[in-house]
């Protein structure tokens, strides 16, 4: 495959890219002429694509659970050249009662939902501002914003993310540095199939968490609406607007869901105008 001209050039940092969205988003940004570092937890993993797009592809090992090993490689990555475009898109999930979850379990939500991004965000900023500025998406999801039972330790990991992902951006945008969350629903990438289960006690069994863990024991993804190759792209597209949005809904059953839960929080705040008026001083 020829190679793009240099000012068509951009160098993309992507974690997690070994299937999924990651992947579309490092397949779609090579097929644009960009060049991209991809972390993979499997060698092999994008062995295809390195054969197609040779040296616009480098592909690094990463266990996001080694903080150690995350300096070594953004090291690495910097050493090779500026990075324009960081996509913190790795993740997983851990299903049962909050009870349920061990704390290693817990932990490890944490380390690679929330601890990893944040690490990997604070590495690429100060390059990013003597270069004149940069772009980091933060995979997040409709999680990042709605609950559900089973996923308590996920919802930590997300939410967190948007909390740090917002505030950092309103510290950096003087610096030409734009922080996007994503927010995807169910879409088909094979996520439900590596979902890890706590060990199910029968208390929890016949309310919401056993309903829900049962849903997606047994959900088939073929019912999953969102399409990756077509979140890759509009992804992609925020990255060459150059005032992207602090949050991009992917999926109408995100947008109906995160609307849902933003009107009723709303609703209840509003109920309590009064209340959170009384306790001021009283002059």
């Amino acid at each position: 495959m020829p190679a793009p001209s240099e000012k068509a050039l951009r160098h993309w940092f992507v974690t997690g890219a070994s299937g999924g969205l990651g992947r579309h988003l490092t397949e779609h940004a090579l097929r644009n002429g960009d060049r991209v570092t991809a972390t993979v937890r499997r060698p092999a993993a994008l062995e295809d694509l390195r054969e197609t797009y040779g040296d616009r592809l480098t592909v690094e090992i990463l266990d996001l659970t080694r903080p150690a090993d995350v300096d070594k490689v953004v090291g690495r990555t910097l050493r090779s050249g500026p990075v324009d475009i960081v996509v913190n898109n790795a993740g997983y999930a851990v299903v049962g009662a909050a009870e349920e979850m061990t704390v290693e379990q817990i932990r490890d939500q944490i380390e690679v939902l929330l601890l990893a991004p944040m690490v990997i965000t604070r590495a690429f900023l100060p390059p990013m501002r003597e270069q004149g500025g940069g772009r980091i998406i933060q995979i997040s999801s409709v999680g990042g914003q709605v609950g559900i039972p089973t996923h308590s330790s996920y919802h930590a990991g997300k939410w967190g993310l948007e909390g740090f992902t917002e505030s950092v951006s309103r510290e950096v945008c003087d610096f030409n540095i734009h922080l996007t969350l994503v927010e995807p629903g169910a879409t088909r990438t094979g996520f439900a199939s590596a979902l890890q289960y706590t060990t199910e006690t029968t208390v929890y069994r016949d309310n919401a968490v056993g309903q829900t863990r049962h849903y997606l024991e047994t959900a088939d993804e073929s019912v999953f609406t969102g399409d990756p190759a077509k979140l890759a792209a509009a992804i992609y597209d925020t990255t060459r607007h150059p005032s992207p949005p602090l949050r991009l809904t992917l999926g109408s059953d995100t947008y109906s869901a995160i609307h849902a839960a933003l009107t009723e929080r709303l609703t209840a705040l509003e109920t309590q105008k009064d209340l959170a008026e009384s306790v001021a001083f009283t002059h």
